[in-house]
């Protein structure tokens, strides 16, 4: 994951659409077998809120997790902010 540093909340980079995210401890083997998550290719991302021209992600964001092809689930994210 590559964070977007010009913008923070609450001292914290955004993430966006830009890049991949890693995925660590994911337990989840699916049936057949392909292994557990490894990264996250994000699907969509805020409509109306960009950082460097990238949507930003929100608690809303779809993922999907390779190489299993699962949705990702978000479990933790911060709530000062909200973006559509």
């Amino acid at each position: 994951m590559v964070p977007f540093p010009r913008v923070t909340v609450s001292g914290n980079a955004i993430a966006t659409m830009a890049s991949p995210h890693m995925i660590t401890g994911c337990p989840f083997v699916p049936p057949g077998g392909n292994g557990p998550c490894v990264t996250a290719q994000w699907l969509v991302g805020a409509v109306r809120v960009t950082a460097g021209g990238m949507p930003v992600l929100l608690q809303s964001s779809v993922a999907t997790c390779a190489p299993t092809g699962t949705p990702l689930n978000i479990i933790l994210t911060q709530t000062r902010v909200i973006g559509t």
